[in-house]
């Protein structure tokens, strides 16, 4: 078995498995329901455009520093961002093959995803206290 990459400690805040597992579910669904954008730059487009719900970054992208423009993006926007350990999940999360390392999850009126987004928020919210 693959020993676990180091996660670096600049990914904060890190969701736990049980919150890790809530939010691949629901970036799954955000692809369904093509409310979901992938990859860095696609994120960044998101946000500068204030269409982003959250943005869901991978611990173990290679530079970390690809991404870590993300996080202060947000903060600007106020709009939650956390980090799951696997690009590899990430990547199958969004319904693709490849490896992931960062995705948005965006608006879109009389979403069906509403309760759910808001639930992830808060808990994203959570992890940054």
């Amino acid at each position: 078995m693959a020993t676990e990459p180091e996660i670096n400690a600049k990914a904060y805040p890190l969701a736990d498995p049980v919150l890790t597992t809530k939010i691949l579910n629901l970036v799954q669904q955000a692809n369904n329901y093509k409310q979901l954008r992938r990859g860095a730059n696609e994120a960044t487009k998101t946000l500068n455009r204030g269409l982003s719900e959250f943005i869901v970054m991978a611990a173990d992208a290679e530079p970390l520093e690809i991404l870590l423009h993300l996080p202060l993006l947000c903060e600007d926007k106020n709009v939650p961002y956390v980090f799951v350990r696997s690009k590899q999940a990430l990547g199958r999360a969004c319904g693709v093959s490849r490896p992931v390392i960062s995705c948005s999850v965006t608006q879109h009126e009389g979403s069906q995803l509403k309760p759910q987004i808001q639930q992830i928020q808060l808990e994203i919210e959570k992890l940054l206290i």
